[in-house]
């Protein structure tokens, strides 16, 4: 589209087959859709292929490293990441849209809204979820973390309007399943870090994730699945140190 700068959409996959379609028909206003797939068993590649997307086997190197990998492949410097049981809103996508007519920074960030166990979160730890994800990859890159990645940059992000739509449709053994794994390479990158645990750690980082978000980012208003969502981060909290704490002790 003339006037405005080109877009690659990138994604990062393994067995999405189940989530990825409503995430591409979301994404048909890019100029390019790129999947990334680490050794899908199931219809991802083909679903994607399907939509149009171009799609690029590669091993798995970590959610950091693999996102990196993706943004240097795709076909322009503006980039979109976005995960397969995510969808872009209509109103975000316009705004992206409206943005790229004439960037006024090379990062922006947008609110993702994120449905847990049947409900739209709207407070606590679930709403606005503020990421990072429309950004000029000559100005911006994908931290090395294994989980946990976080964009790097040295600007101040502009602020889209629109929801990023994070429907997962895990169930809750599967939520709290990927949950210890996640726990588990958090601890593994603490320990190779050098950090330590202490008790202290362990008590307090659960207390003030649940005073910050159920209390005064009024997570309680989201009812039933703002208290497990928190709850379970709480413990997502605890265990980390935890895992860390094993580690440590390994070393002895």
């Amino acid at each position: 589209m003339a006037g405005r700068a080109p877009l690659s959409a990138v994604l990062i996959t393994r067995n999405a087959a189940s989530q990825i379609e409503p995430c591409l028909e979301s994404l048909k206003f890019a100029d390019e859709v790129l999947v990334v797939d680490s050794a899908s068993s199931d219809e991802t590649r083909a679903i994607a292929e399907r939509h149009g997307a171009r799609v690029i086997d590669k091993e798995w190197l970590g959610f950091g490293r693999q996102k990196q990998f993706a943004a240097d492949q795709a076909a322009h410097d503006w980039v979109l990441s976005v995960d397969a049981d995510e969808r872009v809103s209509e109103k975000l996508a316009a705004s992206i849209r409206a943005a790229l007519e004439n960037p006024a920074a090379p990062v922006h960030r947008m609110a993702r809204c994120n449905r847990f166990l049947g409900r739209w979160l709207r407070h606590g730890e679930g709403y606005p979820d503020w990421s990072v994800r429309l950004f000029d990859r000559r100005a911006a890159r994908w931290s090395d973390d294994a989980v946990h990645e976080k964009l790097l940059f040295g600007v101040t992000p502009v602020t889209l309007e629109g929801d990023l739509l994070h429907e997962s449709a895990e169930d809750l053994a599967q939520y709290l399943a990927k949950q210890n794994r996640y726990t588990s390479l958090a601890a593994r990158q603490l320990h190779e870090r050098g950090a330590q645990a202490s008790a202290l750690q362990m008590l307090a980082s659960p207390l003030v994730r649940f005073v910050k978000f159920y209390l005064l980012r009024l997570g309680f208003l989201d009812g039933v699945p703002g208290l497990v969502h928190i709850s379970i981060g709480c413990m997502n909290s605890f265990l980390k140190y935890a895992k860390l704490a094993e580690l440590r002790r390994g070393d002895a």
